[in-house]
């Protein structure tokens, strides 16, 4: 088709790609996937920003939902590597064009990448001033994002983590759908915003997200203002740490976008595809 790519033709050039991919350095990979969880970071940050003086849930939800997607621009338009993203590359396994331990050491070197970049992006949000916005009021929803991502059961951050990557795994196929710079970042926007407004779960926008909350927490003035404005206790800010953000949910919502990513999307389409794919190659 002139103006796009049939999802058959797209997910036979994902597993071309997906092969190229595997082929690179461990080093070169490293260094894209700190761009991208900086990337992520910058889009999860701003959406804080959008937010954060909305008391209506489902407004402030959307207002973050119209930011956060630029994030992902970033990433498919400048060739970052994201590990949720790159949960796709499954089907060049599936397609026996990638070895299942090439995979799980791309995926390892994108998701600590991803965390490096968006520990690197908190650190530089902090020293920036950004949380003194609205006489701090940024800094103690910072802390309320955190606080509210690390109190969810096990259970409800596998699911929504699940969610999320089914939807940002089709957000980067549809994105590869396109021909066109617009056409790709059209596709991505409206379906990451879907996820976001829906409030899923997604690992490496945690990476800054509860990095974040705990940098903020240990601001006295964002913390008083956070059981100021939100009703905290000490006690409900102590939960905020570095346990509970791994063990909470950084574990479950890692294993739900995995799932999502290869298991509900990814899979399914390479082999209710896979006759064309495999004409391609």
């Amino acid at each position: 088709m002139d103006g796009f790519l049939t999802i058959k033709e797209t997910i036979a050039n994902y597993v071309t790609a997906s092969e190229a991919k595997m082929k690179a350095s461990t080093g070169k990979i490293f260094g894209k996937a700190i761009l991208a969880g900086a990337m992520i970071g910058m889009g999860a940050a701003v959406s804080n920003v959008a937010a954060h003086t909305i008391s209506d849930v489902g407004v402030a939800r959307l207002a973050a939902a119209v930011v956060f997607p630029v994030g992902l621009m970033m990433v498919i338009l400048l060739g970052a590597e994201l590990f949720t993203g790159d949960c796709l590359a499954a089907i060049g396994v599936a397609d026996k064009k990638c070895s299942l331990k090439d995979l799980i050491r791309v995926l390892i070197t994108v998701y600590l990448g991803n965390f490096v970049g968006a520990a690197v992006l908190t650190a530089m949000i902090v020293l920036s001033g950004q949380l003194d916005y609205s006489s701090g009021i940024l800094g103690a929803y910072t802390i309320k994002v955190a606080v509210g991502k690390t109190g969810i059961s096990f259970t409800r951050a596998l699911v929504s983590g699940m969610l999320c990557n089914i939807l940002v795994c089709a957000a980067v196929l549809m994105a590869g759908c396109a021909k066109d710079i617009t056409g790709k970042l059209w596709a991505s926007f409206f379906v990451i915003m879907l996820f976001v407004t829906g409030g899923f779960e997604h690992c490496v926008a945690n990476m800054y997200y509860i990095t974040a909350g705990i940098a903020a927490k240990a601001n006295s003035a964002y913390a008083q203002l956070a059981m100021d404005q939100y009703g905290f206790t000490a006690e409900k800010l102590a939960s905020l740490n570095v346990k509970s953000f791994l063990v909470n949910n950084l574990l479950p919502v890692t294993i739900g976008n995995i799932l999502g990513g290869i298991l509900l999307l990814g899979l399914p389409l390479y082999y209710l595809n896979r006759d064309k794919a495999e004409k391609k190659q």
